[in-house]
């Protein structure tokens, strides 16, 4: 069963993006990418600064049986990477939501578009099983 928390959106390609107050974007994978993935063991995030179109690959994630892009899932440009993952890349897995974040990124356009709700999305997930 896959966690598909209500409040974010999400991508076909299965990164999670959530609005913060300040008008920035913080992006993940999610929980079915991270199970289809493995254990990770490395995650290699792109520099502060770094300006992003949307599709552009922004990070890696290795794990124990292979290694994947992570998109970015709209243009802006890279305010934070998620420190704690260069020591423990393992907290993609056991908390894909919340500590196992990858970047924040300040969104070039405001509007959330060609973004997936919930629902759509564990709707994509059931057609792929």
């Amino acid at each position: 069963m896959n966690n598909v928390p209500q409040q974010l959106q999400y991508t076909a390609e299965h990164e999670w993006v959530r609005r913060e107050d300040d008008g920035t974007v913080v992006i993940g994978i999610t929980d079915h990418a991270q199970q289809q993935l493995g254990e990770l063991v490395y995650v290699e995030l792109p520099e502060v600064g770094r300006a992003l179109k949307a599709g552009d690959a922004m990070a890696v994630v290795e794990s124990t049986k292979a290694a994947s892009d992570v998109y970015a899932p709209l243009a802006g440009a890279v305010r934070a990477v998620n420190p704690a993952l260069t020591a423990e890349p393992e907290l993609v897995n056991t908390d894909p939501y919340g500590a196992g974040w990858l970047v924040r990124l300040q969104a070039s356009d405001s509007q959330l578009t060609g973004l997936l709700d919930a629902s759509a999305y564990t709707t994509l997930l059931d057609a792929a099983d």
